[in-house]
């Protein structure tokens, strides 16, 4: 972009912003910044302007610059989820291009600061991801690069099991002292320890030895059995079992990290959290920036030339995929329907809802302000909308793809079980001490989607390297319980 249209891009930003405040967009204040392709494409492989250094980074860098100097595909801008907000566009743009690339980043903005997913995220990242990048240099230079990049890999291929709820943000520093004021003195303890405690003395290595041939009475037996079970609920309670968070759990109980290594993997549940909410509103997000970037765009001055450029643009933007859902087609018009719905109520809905004419607009600020994609498809997807869009299911059988399911239901319900969770599986820590032997045990909550067993068979070696010990991981294969055990050496299967 040269000159001229800079300056044009400055006017038409000035425009732009006030057509959406006046349209109720509420967002932080804006920072736009036009960069060449090779910094914009990295920013949009390390997913922020500051973050610290890794080689799949690179690799990511790598295949989309390729593929934009093939003129495969194009990242038009970036935009960070900050206060104040940074858009980045890219300098290859046409200046029509980047109004309208602007237009959306203002809806970005609007949802970033106003959905109630994003309300505990931090609004400074740019900054603490500086930070937490010159923290990693730092131990990449006491310690050796290859040892830091051994922890980044295991804690890449676990990062996205944390749990982004309310209770899970509030980070290990509260939920560690809220443990230890639950527990007392059991906090860290085994069950030998916990035994030799109550009675009076120092456990002791030798304990099982000192103990052969003791004599115990039934109601002793009963008794001490009893206390087992309960020394086990108050340990499975003080580790906070079962966990959710897996990163966490690997925090604060790994026996083999040292306290930078738990550090690192701080870091990247931290930066994980951050990321989530992204994951939570994919449809709904771009399905709200691009219905108000049409918007912004048709009431500004184009002439007949920059009109046809934009409806191009926008075509591709919103144009189906054969394969897999577009986020911005699917969630436009949803968004669309909502609005119309509101507007124009049949009369069968004034009279079962109560719902007046003209409530389009209300209602959807509303939906912004509180859904996530599976509410938001659950509850506005509808039968017309899902036959107006001939949205089905397909599978491959034999050699070829077939559809085979188009019942609204089930094909909503289909879309909305691949947003739980962000499409992650929900993997849960079961036991810390399985076996008494201070195994890990994961639990897969199964719900009709089988894990990827290459992928799986994979992570369990970092899993067993962040532990130190024997991992298992429990979840049905072909409708039977399994469980995956990896000693660090080989990942072995048994059905259950």
């Amino acid at each position: 972009m040269n000159t001229a249209d800079m300056e044009e891009l400055e006017r038409s930003i000035e425009q732009m912003m006030a057509i959406a405040t006046e349209n109720g967009l509420d967002y932080y204040p804006m920072r736009f910044e036009v960069c060449p392709a090779d910094v914009l494409y990295t920013f949009g492989a390390y997913g922020m302007p500051t973050r610290f250094n890794h080689w799949s980074f690179g690799k990511t860098f790598h295949r989309m610059k390729m593929e934009y100097d093939l003129g495969l595909s194009r990242i038009y801008e970036l935009v960070i989820n900050s206060n104040p907000c940074y858009a980045f566009l890219l300098d290859g743009n046409s200046l029509l291009q980047n109004k309208t690339v602007c237009a959306h980043v203002l809806a970005h903005c609007d949802f970033f600061k106003n959905n109630a997913m994003f309300a505990g995220t931090s609004r400074d990242m740019v900054e603490r991801m500086a930070s937490s990048a010159e923290r990693i240099r730092q131990y990449e230079l006491a310690y050796g690069r290859s040892r830091v990049e051994v922890v980044l890999d295991a804690g890449m291929a676990l990062q996205e099991h944390v749990d982004a709820s309310a209770h899970g943000r509030r980070g290990h520093q509260v939920w560690e002292r809220e443990r230890a004021e639950r527990t007392g003195a059991w906090r860290g303890q085994g069950k030998r320890a916990a035994v030799a405690q109550r009675r009076g003395r120092r456990a002791g290595p030798y304990d099982d030895l000192w103990n052969i041939g003791a004599e115990a009475s039934e109601a002793e037996r009963a008794a001490e059995s009893d206390r087992d079970r309960q020394n086990e609920a108050q340990r499975r309670e003080g580790q906070g079992l079962p966990q959710r968070d897996v990163m966490l759990f690997l925090i604060e109980h790994s026996p083999a990290l040292e306290e930078w290594e738990r550090d690192i993997l701080s870091v990247l549940r931290e930066e994980m959290l951050y990321f989530w909410p992204q994951l939570e509103t994919k449809i709904m997000n771009e399905g709200w920036a691009t219905y108000w970037h049409l918007r912004i765009m048709r009431e500004m001055e184009l002439d007949n030339s920059e009109a046809i450029e934009f409806a191009k643009m926008h075509a591709g933007v919103v144009l189906p995929s054969r394969m897999s859902i577009n986020p911005y087609h699917l969630g436009l018009a949803i968004w669309e329907d909502i609005e119309k719905r509101w507007n124009e109520p049949t009369e069968e809905e004034r009279q079962r809802f109560g719902r007046e004419p003209g409530q389009g607009r209300a209602k959807m600020f509303e939906v912004r302000e509180m859904e996530n994609d599976v509410s938001f498809l659950r509850n506005y997807l509808t039968k017309d909308l899902i036959e107006k869009l001939d949205l089905y299911l397909y599978q491959k059988v034999g050699n070829e793809w077939r559809i085979v399911e188009t019942d609204w239901e089930k094909v909503r319900d289909s879309i909305v079980a691949s947003r739980v969770n962000g499409g992650i599986p929900v993997i849960y820590v079961e036991d810390g001490d399985y076996n008494q032997n201070g195994e890990l045990y994961l639990k897969h909550a199964y719900e009709g989607v089988e894990l990827d067993l290459k992928h799986l068979e994979k992570v369990m070696n970092y899993a067993y390297q962040l532990w130190g010990r024997t991992c298992h991981i429990q979840t049905v294969v072909e409708g039977r319980d399994v469980l995956f055990t990896c000693d660090g050496k080989r990942t072995t299967r048994k059905f259950m």
